[in-house]
């Protein structure tokens, strides 16, 4: 076949395709040369080139998809909308739990501490109950002993005077 020296127009006329598809396919070829005339100009050999030019696009073809595309970001921004104010509701009832949380902490504290007094209090009268019951005790057995000095009464003896039969006592 033959080799040729064309321009961009004239490649693009003969492959039914526009001059920015041809000046494209002889860049990929790489066979762009600059002629005389100012004008770049390429060799090719026509029946070699394997170009098939892509169906032209209907216009507003993709008006359709355009169309859907645009009705579904329409739809994800009301859907967006509405989850910012779920969202804004959500906070707001999070931070209505997060007072009462923190206020059953605070009363929380101040119950422990009431406790913490109260059982203190508690085992310090345990432990006073427990002194004076060992002091009672032995104070009633230290009267037992020496019961059988003390003359018989009818009354109990009071602790203010005790009477003895020639025994000193200690109260």
């Amino acid at each position: 076949m033959s080799i040729e020296s064309l321009t961009y127009a004239e490649l693009g006329d003969r492959l039914g395709a526009s001059p920015e598809a041809a000046r494209s396919l002889a860049r990929r070829l790489r066979t762009r040369r600059p002629g005389n005339d100012g004008k770049v100009r390429v060799t090719v050999d026509l029946a070699e080139i394997q170009y098939k030019p892509l169906p032209a696009r209907p216009p507003g073809g993709h008006r359709k998809e355009i169309d859907s595309l645009n009705a579904r970001i329409e739809q994800l921004q009301a859907d967006l909308a509405r989850l910012e104010v779920e969202k804004r509701c959500l906070e707001a009832c999070a931070e209505g739990h997060r007072a009462d949380f923190e206020h059953e902490r605070r009363r929380l504290d101040t119950l422990m501490t009431e406790t913490r007094a109260l059982a203190n209090f508690a085992m310090a009268a345990r432990e006073k109950a427990a002194r004076l019951e060992g002091e009672l005790s032995a104070a009633s057995t230290r009267r037992r002993w020496w019961s059988w000095l003390v003359a018989p009464r009818a009354a109990p003896p009071s602790r203010s005077s005790p009477v003895l039969v020639g025994v000193p006592v200690r109260i």
